[in-house]
């Protein structure tokens, strides 16, 4: 099978002693999608990364993800 690539957003919510907790994550159609999303969930979580992934699903073989655009407050350690 040919490479995908997965659009996807990632919202963080702080929880009761102010660690970041990671959402479900939401894919989206493009980049460009993808970075408009995690702008409006930053502004109703702590955060939101956008990001993509491209591999070959068939195998389970993935790339390292590439962030697209981060918001708000988010892990340092996605990069």
């Amino acid at each position: 099978m040919a490479a995908v690539t997965y659009f996807v957003v990632l919202p963080f919510v702080r929880g009761e002693d102010g660690e970041l907790i990671a959402l479900e994550p939401i894919e989206a159609q493009s980049a460009t999608s993808a970075a408009s999303k995690a702008l409006v969930l930053s502004r109703r979580n702590a955060g939101a990364v956008a990001f993509s992934r491209t591999g070959d699903p068939s195998q389970g073989e993935f790339e390292p993800a590439v962030v697209i655009a981060r918001y708000g407050d988010t892990p340092d350690d996605l990069e």
